[in-house]
Formats: structure tokens, C-alpha cells, sequence
């Protein structure tokens, strides 16, 4: 099994560069997890209190369930992960299957700030774009699909997002094996990433079925 992690800044391209290496591979060879469904559960709190959390913080995150099922599935195990309801701050009920497949991409903007959720890593990527164009990216999508106010997403790119950026984002990039420049928009830097992972499942494959490589290689 190979596990690759995509971080990045918010809005950066990260999903896209994750979507479109499983397009090209095939969704039957990859499990795709995206660290945020794994935002701590503060259900039990006031919706008003749930507004006020630093959800860019790497602490927001519950990496404790996070470690343990990419452990699983390295077991080849199936688990469940949580799913996130980004409207109301808080876990939904609804989970998802999670299968043991040869290829793992896990993306997330903490997937190289945590060291234990990093050591599982077997590539690691940083998704590096201008911050004019993430933030752009942001208000599109907090407005569009978690139903925000254009104040509320500047007060929150102002208050936690820039500043965990800058403190724990953008430094992680010097863990990466890989930097892509512009996200989705970079086909150069996912086709490098989409051969040296169909590399690895060719090698995998011959080390599971050596008797058909002996055999092709004597035909």
C-alpha cells in the first residue's frame, strides 16, 4: 500500500490534485480521505460557541482517529470515517467506508504539520499557490457551499486563517517530496505524480504475482 498526502493552503488545489490523480488511475485502485472530516466533534456546544473555534488550527483536528484508521487500513482493514457538517459546525451522522486499496491519498491543510500523521506518509506533497488566489478560491467556496456571509469570511481569513498559514502551513511545505506549483492547473506536476505512483503499483503487482513477470519475461 502507498499512502500520499497532499497539504496546502486553503483553496489551494489540494481536492484537484487529489480528483485528478484518481481520474487517471482509477477510483477501483484508491481510497481518497480528506482530513476535514476528521474536525473534532463539538456538538455538545452552543452553535454560537462552535463559531468561535480556530478550525485552522492543527488542534481542530481529531489526528488521534485520523492515525488509527490510516493504521487499519494499512492492516487492510475497512473502517468508517467520520464526515463533516461545515454548516453547523459539528460531526454529522453519516460516515463513509473506507477500503484497504493499493493507493491512499490523504489531503488536508495539517496532513505534513502533524509528525505522527506525516511518518505515515510514503509521498508527500505540498500544493503551492498564490495567496491572492486561494483566498479568492475561499470566499467562492464558503459562500457557495457552507452557506457564509462574505464579513464572516474575512473575519475568519483575518483572525485564524492567515495567521495558522503562515505558522504552520507554509512551513510544513519543507517536508515535501514534491511541490506543486498552481494545483489542479499543474498537469506536469500530476502526471510526475500519477507515474511514480502507477510505478509503484507495477512493482507491487510483480512482487505479488512474480510467476506472471518470469513468464513474460521469457516469452
Amino acid at each position: 500500500m502507498l499512502i500520499i498526502g497532499i497539504a496546502g493552503g486553503t483553496g489551494s488545489g489540494k481536492t484537484t490534485v487529489a480528483r485528478s490523480i484518481i481520474e487517471k488511475l482509477g477510483s477501483d485502485q484508491v481510497t481518497f480521505i480528506s482530513q476535514d472530516n476528521y474536525y473534532k466533534d463539538h456538538g455538545n456546544l452552543e452553535f454560537s460557541e462552535r463559531e468561535k473555534i480556530n478550525y485552522d488550527h492543527p488542534l481542530a483536528f481529531d489526528n488521534d482517529l485520523l492515525l488509527q484508521q490510516l493504521i487499519e487500513l494499512k492492516q487492510l482493514t475497512r473502517t468508517q470515517s467520520p464526515t463533516y457538517d461545515f454548516s453547523n459546525h459539528s460531526r454529522s451522522a453519516r460516515t463513509l467506508e473506507l477500503l484497504p486499496n493499493p493507493i491512499i491519498i490523504l489531503e488536508g491543510l495539517h496532513v505534513l504539520s502533524d509528525e505522527p500523521i506525516r511518518s505515515m506518509l510514503d509521498i508527500k506533497v505540498f500544493v503551492d499557490t498564490d495567496p491572492d488566489v486561494r483566498i479568492l478560491r475561499r470566499v467562492l467556496r464558503d459562500i457557495q457551499e457552507r452557506g457564509r456571509s462574505v464579513q464572516s469570511v474575512y473575519d475568519q481569513y483575518m483572525s485564524t486563517v492567515k495567521p495558522m498559514h503562515d505558522a504552520f502551513i507554509e512551513p510544513s511545505k519543507k517536508y515535501a517530496d514534491i511541490i506543486i506549483p498552481e494545483g489542479g492547473h499543474n498537469e506536469v506536476g500530476i502526471n510526475l505524480l500519477t507515474i511514480l505512483t502507477e510505478k509503484h503499483l507495477h512493482e507491487s503487482n510483480d512482487l505479488l504475482h512474480p510467476s506472471i513477470r518470469t513468464a513474460a519475461d521469457h516469452s
